[in-house]
Parts: structure tokens; C-alpha cells; sequence
């Protein structure tokens, strides 16, 4: 049997008031901060590039931005998950699994 697939929470870029959220780099800034979170064994080397974790990664969707979460970051470090979760609920962002 396989395991079920992890649930991924899209955190948007709108506020449940129905504005953009600002600044306009929120979710790079957002993303960026998690980039040191990686799965084991995915470490960079000199010459790699900097990018972002796999568990947080801005996107776009119909035109805004995002972040794309996968929950197994709650199993790699619960307090950067907290950290994500509660950043989307004290600004009132809207959130989509």
C-alpha cells in the first residue's frame, strides 16, 4: 500500500477583505526565510546555486502570488510549519489546500 500524498496549503496573496497583500515580494521573502529547510541529504555545495526548500516555494496562480507549503515540513521542523501557518493567519490571508 502507498502512503497517501502530502497535503499542500496554498497561502495567497489576498486578504479575506479581498486585497493584495504587500509588499509586493512577500513570497519570496516568505519562502526565502524556510530555504534552509531541505529534505535529508539535500544539502548545496559550492558552485549551487541558492534556491528554495521544496517545502516552500512562491508561485503564481490565475495571476497571484504564493506560497505552496507541503505539510511534511511540520515533520522536518513543526515551529517553521507554526511559523507559516500563523504568518498567513495574523495577516488574513486566504489559504487553500
Amino acid at each position: 500500500m502507498q502512503p497517501a500524498p502530502r497535503r499542500e496549503v496554498f497561502i495567497l496573496g489576498l486578504t479575506r477583505a479581498g486585497k493584495v497583500f504587500r509588499p509586493s515580494d512577500w513570497a519570496e521573502r516568505l519562502a526565502g526565510a524556510l530555504s534552509c529547510f531541505r529534505p535529508e541529504g539535500m544539502v548545496g555545495s559550492i558552485g549551487t546555486p541558492i534556491g528554495y526548500s521544496p517545502y516552500c516555494v512562491p508561485n503564481r496562480i490565475d495571476g497571484v502570488k504564493c506560497v505552496i507549503v507541503s505539510e511534511a515540513l511540520r515533520d522536518v521542523e513543526p515551529m517553521a510549519w507554526d511559523f507559516v501557518m500563523n504568518f498567513a493567519r495574523d495577516n488574513h490571508l486566504r489559504t487553500k489546500e
